[in-house]
Parts: C-alpha cells; structure tokens; sequence
C-alpha cells in the first residue's frame, strides 16, 4: 500500500514530464532524418532525465520524512552531478576534435560532488537535515553556467544564423539560464520542476538538429535546395541580389584523384562562401558543383564587395569558380529573371575560364 502511495505520488507530481518524455520517444521512433547514433544518444538522455526525476522525487520525499540522512546525501550527490553530464553528452556530440575533454570537467564535478558526502566542501545535511553549502557549494551552479554557454557557443557557430535556427538557440539558452537561476532565486522548490525543465531543453535541442538536417547540404553544411526553394517564396520581396557560383573543375578531380577528392574540393568551397557571406547573404548548394547566393535588402557595392572577397578567398586554395549575378536595382525584376541573368553571366565567365585555360595550355 505504501507503495502504491509512492508511485501515486510521483505521478502526480511528474506527470507533465512523463507525457513530455512519451511525446519524445514516439517523435523519435518516427523520425527519418537522424542516424541510429543519434537517436540512441537520444533514448539515453531520455532515460537519464526520467531517472533523475526519480532521485529528485525520493530526495523531497525523505526529505519531508526527515529520514535516512545519508541516502538522501546520495541522491543530492547525483543531483547536482546530472546537469553537467547532461549538457556536456549534448555538447560531446558537436565536438569534433578532443570531444572527450568535454565530459572531463562533469566527471571530476561528479566525483568532489560524491566526495562531500564524507567532507561537506560542496553541501552537507545538518543534524535537523537542513542542506547546507560547503565552500564548493556554488561550484555546479558554475559548472553549469560554464557548460550552458559552451553548448549555445556550438550551437550558434553550427546554426546558419537566420531566425529559424536562432530561436529555438535563444530559448533553449534562456531554459538552461532559469535552471542555473532559478534554484538561487526560488530555493530547493525550484528542484522539483527541475526534470521538465531540462527535458523541455533537450526536445528543444532535438528541433534545432532536425532543422538543420532538412534544411542544410549534408556534405557541405551549406542550406540546401529545398531551403533555397522556401526562401524565394517566402522572402521574395526581400531579395536584391542573386549570385550564381560553379566550380571549376570538379569532373577532372573526380576522374583523375576520386570523388573524396571532389568531396573535399566543395566542402572547401563552401566554407570559403560561409566565411564571406553576411548575415543577409545566404549560400545555398543546390546539387553538384553548382551553388547560389541569395542576398536580401543588400546594396550593389555590398554585393560587389562580397563577390570579390570570395574570389580572394577561394584564390587561396587549390580551386577556382565561375561567379555571375544580377541586382534588382529598381525592383522590376522576379527571381526567375534574376537567376537567369546571374546565372547567364556565370556560364559566360566559365566559357571564358575554359577558353583561357586552353590558351594557356597550348
């Protein structure tokens, strides 16, 4: 029976995190565009919250008994342990070179955290099982703090700065900053909302990767087609410029060195268009070796100067393109004209480039 009045109990108070966590997991089971990995880091994260929400229901709840003092020093050791772990599995996974130094800084928290059942540095239970800070006891709000800024950092430099993906960055930032706030502002009430909270977090993180995925070119990171579609309807009124780039050689790479080869030639490529481009400059790769910048509310001489400064940035790798563009000066002007215009003037320039080309070589 009593029990039963536990598992009751819990319900009631976790109910909005169960149902959250169930819509997660079936949005999971029917998602197409994540791998396998992915998904299953997922799940985990999933399992860690639900669990978490466990301990911090038996915290309160011997807490409110005032019992058994040391298993509720336990319970508070893997609290303030979670969140660490939690943001840095996040951010482990958008790192690509020394990821494992990110889960460092959480592990060693995890251990002080454990350490101070016996030495009372981060938190200790008085005789009435009061909790009281040691002098680490700010430590995993800081821990947090260092790993909430790191994670919006990956996300932000990941992201293709437009509002779609900048959103769903600014919220999650701000649910990360109301669970290190929060719990200084409102007390220990704060801990029992502190599972949705984060769960709340992760399906907004969860948004952030399936918009990059069906927006953004999995090899390049660039936006992709379907993207470039959606913007010149939505945004038609917007756009002053269009720039049409194709890269100059590719089939030769692919014949001669192999389509790794070529691969690397348009990853190249395009991070030389992201490094150029503006915030009201978008690069898309529409297939191939053929890519297109559409540039909104941008004057002529911007759009000049961004046209230059690819070509000097692309003078200094291996690789050469072909560029055209159109700008609608007066407005009169649709899109389909202006890609027509830009992309005439591009095969012109890659006529002329091949014709040199040939010259030179003779």
């Amino acid at each position: 029976m009593i029990i039963v009045n536990i598992l009751k109990e819990y319900i009631l108070q976790n109910w909005a995190l169960i149902l959250i966590l169930l819509a997660f997991i079936i949005v999971l089971i029917i998602t197409v565009f994540l791998s396998k990995k992915t998904i299953r880091r997922m799940y985990g994260l999933i399992l860690v919250v639900f669990i978490l929400s466990i301990v911090v229901f038996f915290e309160f709840y011997l807490s409110d008994k005032n019992k058994y003092n040391n298993v509720r020093e336990v319970l508070i050791a893997i609290r303030y342990s979670a969140t660490p772990i939690i943001i840095s599995s996040v951010s482990f996974a958008l790192v690509k070179k020394y990821r494992w130094l990110v889960l460092i800084p959480a592990i060693i928290l995890t251990i002080i955290n454990f350490v101070s059942i016996f030495t009372g540095i981060v938190f200790k239970l008085d005789d009435n099982g009061t909790l009281k800070r040691g002098i680490l006891g700010y430590l995993p709000y800081i821990a947090v703090g260092i790993y909430s800024v790191f994670l919006i950092y990956l996300l932000y430099i990941r992201s293709n700065k437009q509002a779609a993906e900048i959103i769903p960055i600014v919220f999650l930032a701000f649910a990360l900053s109301t669970g290190l706030l929060f719990p200084l502002i409102i007390g220990k009430e704060y801990s029992k909302i502190f599972c949705t909270t984060i769960a709340i977090a992760l399906f907004v993180y969860y948004v952030f990767l399936i918009l990059q995925l069906t927006k953004k070119d999995a090899l390049t990171g660039l936006l992709n087609r379907q993207a470039y579609y959606s913007s010149i309807v939505n945004d038609y009124k917007d756009i002053t410029s269009i720039i049409s780039i194709d890269m100059n050689g590719l089939k030769i790479i692919n014949d001669t060195k192999g389509h790794l080869a070529g691969d690397e030639a348009l990853k190249s490529i395009a991070s030389c268009l992201f490094k150029s481009c503006k915030s009201k400059q978008l690069p898309y790769r529409l297939g191939g070796d053929e890519f297109i910048i559409v540039c909104k509310k941008t004057t002529e001489e911007e759009l000049l100067n961004l046209i230059n400064e690819i070509k000097e940035t692309i003078s200094k790798t291996d690789y050469s393109i072909s560029v055209g563009y159109c700008y609608n000066n007066k407005e009169e002007k649709d899109i389909e004209q202006m890609v027509k215009i830009s992309d005439d003037m591009m095969y012109q320039n890659k006529k002329e480039y091949y014709e040199n080309k040939n010259k030179t070589v003779n």
